[in-house]
């Protein structure tokens, strides 16, 4: 083959090749496989309308992580895809991929950056007043508009579905039942005169609430995440404690705002969540729990409360002998260690409370110390601390005994009755199966009497020779409530509901007659015992009823009642 031919069929060959690519530069290319979106894209192309921008809540609630604590991952991804049943929550199984709704829930347990704020103008400007107050009226409804005793009413908050039911503790049967705000925190308060509750969710809302006209009488939103609220015992002030952000928030009692007590140190270089507020009626102030600075507040409604002294009178160039008003400020109390919950003793003159295990700088007491307080008994670090639960003089601002509670006594759902002749406070224990009961004037130990396992509740009156404690933090025991005798302090029965099922919870009617339980179950009941012969007489049903709150017994203080 000559030179001429082979160079023709090299070309020809090029030819061809050239062909075949340019051919296949024709084909179109095929779409890349599209990565998933971001979780924060998913949330705002399908979630934001409802759940704010920054997951602070809006028509649904907020999705944050300190509002989510008690709600599973896995209950997240199935309330995702599946929707909540008699809610604006739809289902997103059809329109979001299994990966994508698990990306979604997992994100929402993260921390919002930055993190969102709520100030004094936002409070404002959420509230709302459905009706005028009572006293604003021209004829205010002077008797309920339903026919049952005022005061032997409960107040149950049903957690299932966000209910809320109110039943006549005469008839047991309920007068009626109305929509609440989304996770409302387990125990509302009522005005002195039992006419009014005030609810609390844990999206930082406050509802007033008309039980003689069952109306919604005015809301306000006083955080992002609120613990628990308190009522004055002059019926003036309502309190709202704060985990974000870490506030203390005072409203008058048609919610409208009146002051903002941010929890940090006495310097202000150290902030807190704030852990529970209650009232102390009898001392005319609240008194607030901290988080996370060894701290105990108090701060008194009483228009001649004395001066407050904060620091150690040492020098008056640092300003530490010049007072404050006593009148609806913070008297601090220097602790050890932060207190979580806490109990009362029946003269309002000590608080018993229990912290949570945590690393706190001894620097951290020091920098709050106020007034006469003992500097002993902020000497010590947390971690030289035995466990238990301190017993601190409100008068003295001290710590005046440390009790020797093993694992993780609930001091604020203990309760306080008479024994033989003298009172006593008992506690359940979330960490352990047994009721600790203390000699409230020597603070010693006088029984550990042993449970099916670790409790939440407890609940007693002044007219049943029983108390009722539950085993709820126990899967084992859950289905199972312990009565003790009170004379004896020994467990004399237990009553049950099916294995698996939660049971717990005690209310007692205004005469005692009647003990109430919880059916902590979707598909649960108020389920009625008599309270001398413990017999079931009759079940109510609800969806998982967390709480239930008899009037009376609430605003009189009865023994046997939390605060």
């Amino acid at each position: 083959m000559n030179t001429d031919v082979i160079w023709r069929v090299l070309l020809a060959a090029a030819m061809l090749l050239m062909g075949w690519d340019m051919s296949r530069a024709a084909e179109p290319t095929p779409a890349p496989v599209p990565a998933l979106a971001p979780a924060p894209h998913l949330f705002k192309q399908h979630c934001a309308s409802c759940h704010g921008e920054q997951r602070t809540g809006g028509m649904g609630p907020a999705l944050l992580p300190e509002s989510l604590e008690r709600l599973r991952k896995a209950e997240a991804i199935k309330v995702i895809g599946q929707g909540r049943p008699a809610t604006q929550m739809p289902a997103f199984g059809s329109t979001l991929s299994e990966e994508q709704i698990t990306q979604l829930a997992s994100w929402i347990y993260t921390p919002v950056l930055p993190a969102p704020v709520w100030r004094d103008e936002d409070i404002r400007a959420s509230r709302t007043e459905t009706t005028p107050a009572p006293q604003a009226q021209a004829k205010p409804q002077a008797k309920p508009i339903w026919q049952a005793d005022p005061l032997n009413l409960f107040v149950v908050v049903e957690g299932g579905d966000h209910h809320v039911s109110i039943v006549d503790g005469d008839k047991l049967e309920v007068i009626h039942r109305f929509a609440s705000r989304y996770a409302l925190h387990g125990g509302p308060k009522f005005s002195p005169d039992g006419r009014f509750v005030y609810f609390g969710s844990r999206d930082g809302w406050i509802t007033k609430y008309d039980l003689y006209t069952l109306q919604v009488v005015a809301e306000v939103r006083a955080g992002l995440n609120m613990r628990n609220v308190a009522v004055s015992g002059d019926g003036r002030w309502v309190l709202a404690g704060n985990y974000l952000p870490g506030n203390v928030v005072l409203f008058d009692a048609d919610l409208q705002l009146v002051r903002i007590y941010p929890a940090t140190s006495l310097d202000g270089k150290q902030t807190s969540r704030v852990s529970a507020v209650y009232d102390a009626a009898p001392r005319q102030s609240f008194i607030v729990a901290l988080k996370d600075l060894p701290e105990l507040w108090e701060i008194s409604y009483n228009p001649k409360a004395e001066p407050i002294h904060d620091g150690y009178v040492h020098d008056f160039r640092m300003g530490e002998a010049i007072a404050k008003n006593g009148y609806l400020g913070v008297r601090r109390t220097p602790l050890s260690q932060p207190l979580d919950d806490f109990f009362f003793d029946p003269p309002y003159k000590h608080v018993i409370g229990a912290g949570r295990p945590a690393a706190i700088k001894p620097a951290a007491v020091a920098s709050s110390a106020s007034g006469p307080a003992s500097a002993a008994s902020a000497a010590s670090s947390p971690a030289d601390e035995p466990p238990g639960a301190q017993v601190i003089n409100l008068d003295a601002r001290q710590r005046v005994a440390t009790l020797p509670l093993p694992g993780m006594p609930h001091l604020g759902s203990g309760i306080s009755f008479q024994y033989k002749g003298q009172t006593v406070l008992a506690t359940p224990n979330l960490q352990q199966g047994l009721i600790s009961v203390i000699d409230m004037k020597t603070w010693q130990v006088i029984k550990q009497i042993p449970t099916p396992g670790p409790g939440f509740f407890m609940r007693s009156h002044e007219q049943s020779r029983y108390l009722w404690t539950d085993s709820m933090m126990s899967p084992q025991a859950k289905h199972i409530l312990t009565v003790i005798d009170k004379a004896t302090l020994e467990p004399v029965a237990q009553v049950k509901a099916p294995e698996g099922q939660t049971l717990a919870h005690i209310e007692f009617t205004r005469d005692g007659r009647y003990a109430l339980a919880s059916l902590w179950e979707m598909n649960g009941a108020l389920i009625v015992y008599d309270a001398a012969t413990l017999k079931e007489v009759k079940r109510l049903p609800m969806s998982k009823p967390v709480g239930k709150y008899n009037v009376f017994n609430k605003i009189t203080r009865s023994e046997g009642t939390s605060h």
